[in-house]
């Protein structure tokens, strides 16, 4: 097992983070090679409900172990590459919110892609798309123009 923790300050108030982050149809726009998400049971915002996030033709279910709207949420994932849990805690801080997002990995193969993906903020590392989810809501918080 392997822990790797990102955190990041965005300029949105938490409520309109914590609705991006788990919003599984925007998934696409920042986690990389995310192409679908399907066989949702249950809504988002409630421990125990499943979904199935597809990168390409590997299938990664996700249950929704806890929930805090809009302070936070954790779930457990997994494929042959990637499987654990992410904790992601969301916090007011000045006029945004900061994230602090920590994953446990499971397994040996987990473990070492996750080292992979912990190194440098490239699209697809855990700082990287965090980051990308970052200017994403950013974006969208200063509307047109």
């Amino acid at each position: 097992m392997a822990t790797y923790r990102v955190t990041t300050l965005v300029a949105a108030p938490p409520e309109r983070v914590f609705e991006t982050w788990t919003d599984p149809d925007r998934f696409r726009e920042w986690i990389g090679g995310v192409t679908r998400v399907t066989d949702r049971v249950g809504p988002v915002d409630q421990a125990g409900s499943r979904y199935t996030v597809w990168f390409g033709r590997m299938a990664s279910p996700t249950e929704i172990l806890a929930v805090e709207r809009p302070w936070h949420f954790r779930t457990r994932f997994g494929n042959a590459i990637l499987k654990g849990e992410s904790d992601v805690r969301f916090a007011a801080e000045g006029d945004g919110t900061r994230i602090h997002q920590e994953f446990e990995t499971r397994g040996f193969i987990p473990a070492i892609f996750a080292w992979l993906f912990s190194r440098g903020s490239y699209r697809g590392s855990f700082r990287g798309e965090l980051e990308t989810f970052r200017k994403l809501v950013e974006r969208e918080a200063l509307g047109p123009g």
